[in-house]
């Protein structure tokens, strides 16, 4: 307090309030930022789906994504012949492999996001071959009458097709001539669902995109795919005769690779979390043209971090902790994105074959695939991002205790060799669990770790992380 003493008056008032806000939860345009969950290994097997449940409940995530996929419900879904029904009937269907998780869901108080997707039945294919080509907009539209029936009082909002930019949903993804065939196809696909929903009375949100984060010889890059989707030149200017179609927000599946949530993907129309900017332009851009409106929200609808045991795109366990922390952080600083999700709650089921083949599921679970907690497990009730910052000396920390119930405290600890912590502060949260402080660089070795006491009076320890930047 003598060197505080020995300042001027504006000088000393600003100290006062830089000591003030040095630790205050970081301004952000939606602190309150939803976090969706995604675990149809668990909630669709009745054996589990009341634990899991339980356990994603006390993870303090409460609000469920939900694929819903034409082919299951539809009658007769593998014959070359349409059936003789009404299909803007509910009763036409069977929902009963969805019914009890939204029924769930609901009773919960849950928010829960439908993304209806195909693979579609065969017989609203074009040429009836497979279930992924062409699929008939005039068909779906009957289809999304009818969901809307069913299952419309217990969906807060919908989302029309999942990764529509990859061939395993949506085909052709080029025509003949190399050219990007499916954001048309998709296009008419959304204007139908729109006209669907409209003949059931639903008002209810919905998503455009559902896009994979990656462009290849097989699947439409996804920012070509949102320009082609929403009748736009690679400049971004109206092309062709395109009605504005209605879109509440733009959903997308930010995956990254190995060198993670940093990593600067070089094609400049794909979008990891490391580019999430590419697609804040991007629609920027498409408002400007007006086919959007401005500032329409992102939704990270899918997201995960795979460990090992895959082979080649799975990282330590150590890693998947510290990437998937890291990448919410990236989510929670960009306020356009208003929610973010976690893909999966346990890891798919070992497959047979050689080891390539055997991990050819996501291995992004919190869990692995017998059940047993991964460090993800604790970081994500405890997120624990840390920055370099442009300082030579300074650590950004960003934080979060999950399910915090309004302000509370959280205690960061410091290890300088990484494994022997000891108290470094203790911060004050807001009111929705967020927190920011700061910390010296030290060496390579430095970690950081949350203990955080919850509202139950159960005290919970996060695992280790390193910083990561430059």
């Amino acid at each position: 307090m003598t060197a505080l003493r020995r300042l001027p008056a504006l000088a000393l008032l600003a100290a006062l309030l830089a000591a003030v806000f040095a630790h205050a939860p970081a301004a952000h345009a939606s602190t309150s930022q939803e976090v969706t969950f995604e675990a149809p290994r668990d909630l669709f097997d009745p054996a589990q789906r009341e634990s899991a449940f339980g356990e994603i409940d006390a993870l303090g995530a409460h609000a469920l994504r939900i694929v819903l996929y034409w082919k299951d419900v539809a009658p007769d879904a593998d014959s070359r012949v349409k059936p003789k029904a009404d299909m803007t009937d509910p009763s036409v269907y069977d929902w009963s492999r969805y019914q009890p998780v939204l029924d769930e869901a609901k009773a919960r108080g849950w928010t829960v996001q439908v993304t209806a997707s195909g693979p579609v039945p065969r017989w609203a294919t074009n040429g009836a071959l497979d279930n992924v080509t062409r699929p008939s907009p005039n068909e779906f539209r009957m289809f999304m009458t009818a969901l809307s029936k069913h299952f419309g009082s217990e969906v807060t909002r919908w989302s029309i097709w999942n990764e529509p930019n990859h061939p395993d949903f949506l085909q052709p993804q080029y025509d003949s001539r190399k050219r990007p065939a499916s954001p048309k196809i998709y296009r008419g696909l959304y204007a139908a669902a729109l006209r669907g929903l409209a003949a059931a009375g639903d008002t209810r949100p919905v998503l455009m995109g559902e896009t994979a984060p990656t462009g290849t010889g097989k699947d439409v890059a996804p920012l070509t795919f949102l320009r082609g989707a929403l009748c736009l030149s690679d400049s971004y200017k109206k092309v062709g005769r395109c009605d504005r179609l209605r879109v509440d927000g733009y959903a997308h599946h930010a995956y990254t690779n190995k060198a993670g949530p940093l990593y600067v993907s070089p094609g400049p129309n794909n979008v990891m979390i490391g580019t999430l900017s590419r697609l804040t332009s991007a629609l920027d851009k498409a408002a400007k043209a007006g086919v959007v409106k401005k500032g329409l929200g992102i939704y990270l609808t899918e997201f995960g971090i795979q460990s090992v045991p895959d082979p080649i795109v799975g990282v330590s366990l150590a890693k998947q902790s510290d990437y998937r922390s890291f990448a919410e952080r990236t989510a929670y600083y960009n306020p356009r994105v208003k929610s973010f999700s976690q893909y999966l709650l346990r890891d798919d089921l070992p497959r047979e074959g050689p080891k390539e083949q055997k991990y050819s599921g996501f291995e992004s679970g919190l869990r692995d695939a017998d059940g047993k907690a991964k460090p993800s497990l604790d970081s994500f009730r405890l997120p624990l991002a840390a920055k370099f910052t442009g300082s030579s000396t300074k650590v950004q920390l960003w934080g979060l205790a999950r399910p915090a119930k309004g302000v509370t405290k959280v205690t960061i600890q410091q290890a300088s060799n990484g494994t022997s912590f000891t108290t470094l502060r203790t911060v004050t949260t807001n009111s929705h669990g967020y927190w920011t402080s700061s910390a010296t660089r030290g060496t390579s070795k430095r970690a950081w770790r949350v203990k955080w006491t919850d509202p139950s009076g159960k005290t919970w320890t996060g695992p280790a992380t390193h910083a990561m930047g430059k």
